[in-house]
Formats: C-alpha cells, sequence, structure tokens
C-alpha cells in the first residue's frame, strides 16, 4: 500500500497531465490531436523549460533567483546587438551572451554571500538593473535579422518533425539530473539547501555551492535567450520577462512529481509540459488569452500548496 501511495506521488503529475490530453483530445479531436500541434507544443516550450531547469538548482540550494528572465532577455538582446548592429559571427555573439550570463550569476552569487543579503532582494535589484540596461542597449525597440544559421539549429531543423530546441532541452534536462543525483557537487547542494548550517559545520564550503548555483542559474538563463533568439530571429527588450512567472510554476509544480519533496529537472519539465496543454488546450475551447496569466497565476499558488503538503507542512527557511 506504502509502495502504490508513493507512486501515485511520484507520477501523479504525469498521468493528470496525460488525462488533460484525454480530455481537450476528446473535445477538439480535429486540432487538438494533431500531429503539428503536438510538435509546436513541444518546440515553443524549450525556452521555458531551461529558464525552469536555470531556477531549480539555486531553489535546491535554497536561493531565489529572480533576475533570470531578466538575463534571458539581456542574452537575446546581446547576440542581436552583436551580430546585426556589429557585424559580429554569431557563435562569438553566442559566447559573449553566455559570458554575460555567468557575470550576473557570480555577481548576485557574491552580493549574497560576501555582504549576507537575501537572495530575493539581490536578484530583483540585478534583474530590475539588467532590465533598464536592455532597453538602453536595445534604445526600447526589438532589433531583427540575426543570422539564419541559429534559427536553422534552434528551430528550422527538425528531427521527427519536432524542433532541435526541444531536444536541447531535453539533454539539458539530463545533465541536470546527472548532476544533482550523480555527483559530489550535486550531492552538497542538496545538503545545503536542507541545512544551510548544518551544511557548514559538516565541513561544506556553503558559499561556494551557492556561488556556483547562482552562476549555472545566470548560464542557463543566457541560454534560454540565445534560444529565444534563434526562435524568433530576432530579440524583443521586454518580452523574455514574461517568462519568470510560468518558470517558477512549472519549478514548485515539478518538485511534487518523480522526485517528490525535490526540486528536480524530469519533475519541471513534465510540469512545463502540463502547464502549456492545459493553456492551449483551453485557447482552443475558446477562451481569449488572458486565461494564460490566470492559469499561470492560479498554477504557482496551487504548486506552492502541494508542494508545502509533499514536504509535511514545514515552514520554509528561504
Amino acid at each position: 500500500m506504502r509502495l502504490l501511495v508513493r507512486r501515485a506521488e511520484q507520477f501523479g503529475l504525469v498521468v493528470v497531465w496525460l488525462a488533460l490530453i484525454a480530455v481537450f483530445g476528446a473535445l477538439r479531436p480535429d486540432t487538438f490531436l494533431t500531429w503539428p500541434n503536438l510538435s509546436t507544443i513541444l518546440g515553443s516550450q524549450a525556452v521555458l523549460v531551461v529558464v525552469t531547469l536555470g531556477l531549480i538548482i539555486p531553489l535546491t540550494a535554497n536561493d531565489f533567483d529572480l533576475s533570470i528572465a531578466f538575463v534571458m532577455t539581456l542574452s537575446s538582446m546581446t547576440v542581436a546587438v552583436l551580430n546585426v548592429n556589429y557585424g559580429v559571427g554569431i557563435g562569438w555573439a553566442i559566447l559573449a551572451a553566455l559570458a554575460i550570463g555567468v557575470a550576473v550569476g557570480a555577481i548576485n552569487g557574491l552580493l549574497i554571500t560576501v555582504f549576507r543579503i537575501h537572495s530575493l532582494i539581490v536578484t530583483l535589484g540585478t534583474g530590475t538593473f539588467i532590465h533598464g540596461f536592455t532597453l538602453w542597449m536595445s534604445d526600447s525597440m526589438t532589433i531583427s535579422g540575426i543570422s539564419p544559421s541559429l534559427m536553422d539549429a534552434v528551430i528550422v531543423d527538425r528531427l521527427f518533425g519536432i524542433p532541435l530546441e526541444f531536444y536541447y532541452a531535453i539533454g539539458l534536462a539530463a545533465l541536470i539530473w546527472y548532476l544533482l543525483d550523480y555527483t559530489a557537487l550535486g550531492r552538497r547542494i542538496l545538503f545545503v539547501g536542507r541545512g544551510r548550517e548544518v551544511a557548514r559545520l559538516s565541513g561544506i564550503d556553503t558559499d561556494r555551492i551557492r556561488l556556483s548555483c547562482l552562476m549555472l542559474s545566470g548560464l542557463l538563463g543566457a541560454l534560454a535567450g540565445v534560444l529565444y533568439a534563434g526562435t524568433q530571429g530576432a530579440a524583443d527588450p521586454v518580452s523574455g520577462i514574461s517568462y519568470q512567472l510560468p518558470a517558477f510554476a512549472a519549478a514548485f509544480l515539478g518538485s511534487t512529481s518523480i522526485v517528490p519533496g525535490r526540486f528536480n529537472p524530469w519533475g519541471a519539465t513534465v510540469a512545463v509540459y502540463f502547464l502549456v496543454t492545459g493553456i492551449t488546450g483551453l485557447v482552443f475551447l475558446g477562451f481569449s488569452s488572458f486565461i494564460q496569466e490566470m492559469f499561470y497565476g492560479g498554477a504557482l499558488v496551487v504548486a506552492v500548496c502541494l508542494s508545502q503538503l509533499v514536504r509535511g507542512r514545514q515552514e520554509q527557511q528561504f
């Protein structure tokens, strides 16, 4: 009986997701249950999957990163400005964008660990600063004309009819799963997240672990920006910010699945596609676009509540 309950906790979200697909498929079989719609759902959400995967790394260490969506926007704009306005090769532009993401993560981590400031305050402040900087460097305009080779590698080229960006996201989820579950660094991250003071007394350099987590978060935020630029063929100084709320909703909802009670990459990935399936299905049923904000906002509240139930309603010490 106990094993059955454990399996229900692990795969409950997957079952509900499949049931949701069945319901919308029955209601709209001509539009929802089609391969073009399925490939669109899988491919179009790869950016959100990468942002969510970036979030769960500092969350595992008990830190928030509210700057990740702003890093994503800055990264995509960096690629566009360098490649379009200054003629820099797309490869070098991507490397510059990734380096900026790591630098922002390092700044966040140093401010948090050196000055002992709460991660919410630091990352909110740096994120807001980055947003203003992005508006300045783009003159608040969308920059289009990014090298087609990036678009080819992200969305044009397909495998089994699904854009390659989907496989990049799944590969990244596998990499983070290996990092958290099978490496010494991953074990230290989990230990720090469960009890920072206990981890420090056990000889773990908690500041270094937290700094590493925030740098990885910045790197993945920047990678999401590169994928976003490849998806659109352009960079928008504001639209990337809309990924913040869905990413948090998916991260917390994912912590109730696959490995209940822990932020984990496979649960987060399932949660992303569960959420987008619900929104897509509701849109097909005739609901207006405002349903997206309502769905994501409600999902975040429900996800945090479910996460607390799985954790035994322990008070969170963020």
